[in-house]
């Protein structure tokens, strides 16, 4: 018998749009995934995005989540656009890129 959906390792890709670079934003992300658990990178991208990859555990992926949307982050989040997908390893801690 398998795990329960919710204890499954996932990846979360969040592409994070609004005034999130030059802010703080990845020290942030990292500070609340490493916190959570979870491994993978918070990377600035063109345009002023910010891509956030983190693996673990789907309640905790799904907490990050709820972070990046929350309001509370530095800087000004206007949207953020994710995606799931099955883990697919080779990640260790959490980084800013």
């Amino acid at each position: 018998m398998s795990a329960p959906a919710a204890a499954e390792s996932v990846r979360l890709t969040a592409w994070v749009h609004g005034h999130v670079q030059g802010v703080g934003f990845r020290w942030w992300t990292r500070s609340q995934a490493l916190e959570l658990g979870l491994v993978g990178h918070a990377t600035n991208s063109t345009g002023g995005r910010v891509c956030v990859i983190a693996e673990g555990l789907r309640p905790a992926c799904a907490k990050l989540l709820e972070l990046l949307r929350s309001g509370t982050t530095p800087g000004r989040v206007d949207v953020v656009v994710d995606n799931w997908d099955a883990a697919r390893g080779g990640l260790s801690g959490f980084e800013e890129r």
